[in-house]
Formats: structure tokens, C-alpha cells, sequence
């Protein structure tokens, strides 16, 4: 499937506003947040700018390319798939593997992706080529989540078998494995440092904080009264984010283990949270199927993105920190735009 766009621009008094000629004609809005003030309205729904549609199954997991320019996104039809974040066309499909694809990750230089799968692997990939570079084997039941380490050298994959494991990304081989205080693991995410690796465990509903070189837990984030789906740590290293099953998602000081603030918004589970490129701004996903932007310093709502017809299952935030990007049950892939 392809998508091709017209645009229009039409000059008015307030900011501009573009016209999105779609598929068949189709008319639709988009309005980018270019207020002079530099805030929009608390809460004030926006459009998106730009919907792609699976051909099959729903999308369990998006990605954003280093460069800002390709969306990935992991599907309960067994495949991943490319697209250009500014036409939305599709660039590639990714197959191999053989049951649900839960989890993706761009490496840091843009030329690989992971990708995690209820058969039980983590797959790499060739982003050039699309071929399967290497097929990483030793979890016993499904993965859950793929996380690069910011050298780009290890990948962490976290797995229903209550394991975390590390891989030297040169050889396949595993480095590490982090068990015995592991429940089944939800989410995983590197400190930008490394040295650091944050797990939600489902169970116990709480965060683990690891120590990379040691495999040892040094804090036990506890709070949360459902199970902990998501986390995210901020580009400083300062701050995590947790988003839960019990509606909130909490923000937490990582060198203390100190709950930060609890933000209170979605109304139903919250599955994904990540930050934005700055540190600033938060953004979550969750079954209300309501994207929201979040001012992290003021602890606040700034903007609900609404537009999904069913559970959202991934958020991302562009490299550039222009667009969001969201995906869910419904089988459509939204690009958000962020104010400028």
C-alpha cells in the first residue's frame, strides 16, 4: 500500500492552516500548533497529520529511525513493516517471523532494527537491504520487549521467561543473563549513559533498576497498583516514567528511586509512555485510545490527540521532537504534530 498527499496551503489571519488531499480525494485537516504564544490551549484536541493503515492484523509496536524519516511498525501479522514518516509510503516488509511481532528498536547509528516476538526470538535486521541478519535464540517463551544500549554494541530483550538478557550484538552470543528478580518483563529502556537498564515487571507491578556492568538490582521502583506496562527514561538520565494498568503513569528520580509525581489524565490502562527528544514534554498511550502530550516540569496536560478507534499499544516521539507517532488496535499508524 502506498499513500500519496497533495497539499494546499491557504493563507489566513491565524496560523496556517494545510488541507491533506488523501487517498481518493479524500479531504482532511491538518493543523499544525504554531500559536505566536508557543502554547496551545491545555487539552485542546489535535488532528493528525497523517494515518497509515495496516493490510492485515493490528500494530503492536512503533519505532522511529534516528533520522526522523522511517517509521517501523511491528504487527500481529507476523511482519514488520517500513514506512516514509513524511509520504507515507511503504518502503519494505520485513518477514521471519513465525507469531506476533511485540517489540522493536532502531539501533543508534539507523542500520539495524530488532525486533522481539512471541516465537521466542529476537530477530536483526538489515535496514538497507531488509534481510535477517541474525537470529538471537535462547529465550524459553515469548519477548516481550528489545532495547539497544546507546554504543549500539548490546541489545536487551526481556521475555515472558521472567529473564532480561544481554547480547553482544558482534557475535549473537549472550553476555549476561538477569534473572531471579525478574517477573515477566513489559518494557525495557537504557540509561543514555548505558550503564543503567530499567525493567517493568508485570506481577509484581513495580520498576527494577539495574546495574548494566553487575547485573544487579540497585532500586525497586514501588507505587504502582496494577501492572507496570511501559518505561521510558529521560535523555538526561534523571528521570523514568512508568505507565500502568492502574491509569497513571509515575515519574520517578533515578539516582534516589524517589516518586517524582504521578500524572493522572488516561482513563483506562496506560501501555506506552516516551519522552520527548528535550527531556520536556511526555507522551502516553493506552486502551481510552487517547494520545497525550504531557508537560513534565508542570506535571500537566498540554494536548489530547483522539482519532484512534480502539486500545493504542505504542507511542513514539520523533528524534526531530515535530511529530508523535502512534499505533494501536485498529490497525492504524497516526502521525501527530507536536507545536512548533
Amino acid at each position: 500500500m502506498s499513500v500519496n498527499f497533495t497539499y494546499a496551503k491557504i493563507k489566513l489571519l491565524t496560523p496556517t492552516v494545510f488541507l491533506v488531499l488523501g487517498v481518493g480525494g479524500v479531504l482532511s485537516s491538518q493543523f499544525p500548533l504554531a500559536a505566536s504564544s508557543g502554547t496551545a490551549a491545555p487539552n485542546k484536541p489535535v488532528s493528525d497529520i497523517l494515518t497509515l493503515k495496516e493490510d492485515s492484523g493490528s500494530v503492536k509496536a512503533v519505532a522511529i529511525s534516528p533520522d526522523g524519516n522511517t517509521i517501523a511498525s511491528a504487527s500481529t501479522d507476523n511482519t514488520i513493516k517500513l514506512w516514509n514518516l513524511n509520504t507515507g509510503q511503504k518502503l519494505r516488509t520485513l518477514v521471519g517471523h513465525t507469531n506476533w511481532v511485540n517489540s522493536i528498536a532502531f539501533s543508534p547509528d539507523g542500520n539495524t532494527l530488532a525486533s522481539g516476538s512471541i516465537d521466542k526470538t529476537v530477530k536483526l535486521w538489515n535496514l538497507s537491504t531488509g534481510e535477517e541478519i541474525r537470529t538471537l535464540k535462547g529465550h524459553s517463551l515469548s519477548v516481550q520487549s528489545v532495547a539497544f544500549s546507546p554504543d549500539g554494541n548490546t541489545l536487551a530483550s526481556g521475555s515472558w521467561d521472567q529473564t532480561i538478557k544481554l547480547w553482544d550484538l558482534t557475535t549473537g552470543e549472550v553476555i549476561r543473563t538477569l534473572e531471579g528478580e525478574c517477573d515477566i518483563i513489559n518494557s525495557l529502556a537504557f540509561s543514555p549513559d548505558g550503564n543503567t537498564l530499567a525493567s517493568s515487571n508485570h506481577f509484581e507491578k513495580n520498576i527494577k533498576v539495574w546495574n548494566v556492568s553487575t547485573g544487579t538490582v540497585t532500586r525497586t521502583l514501588k507505587g504502582h497498583t496494577d501492572i507496570v506496562n511501559s518505561v521510558a527514561i529521560s535523555p538526561d538520565g534523571k528521570t523514568l516514567a512508568s505507565g500502568s494498568w492502574d491509569g497513571t503513569i509515575k515519574l520517578w528520580n533515578l539516582s534516589t528511586g524517589r516518586e517524582n509525581s504521578t500524572l493522572k489524565g488516561d482513563t483506562n490502562r496506560v501501555w506506552s509512555v516516551a519522552f520527548s527528544p528535550d527531556g520536556k514534554s511526555l507522551v502516553s498511550g493506552g486502551w481510552d485510545g487517547t494520545v497525550r502530550l504531557w508537560n513534565v516540569s508542570q506535571k500537566q496536560e498540554i494536548h489530547s490527540f483522539t482519532g484512534h478507534t480502539n486500545k493504542i499499544w505504542a507511542v513514539a516521539f520523533n528524534p526531530n521532537g515535530k511529530t508523535i507517532v502512534s499505533a494501536g488496535k485498529d490497525s492504524t499508524i497516526k502521525v501527530w504534530p507536536v507545536e512548533q
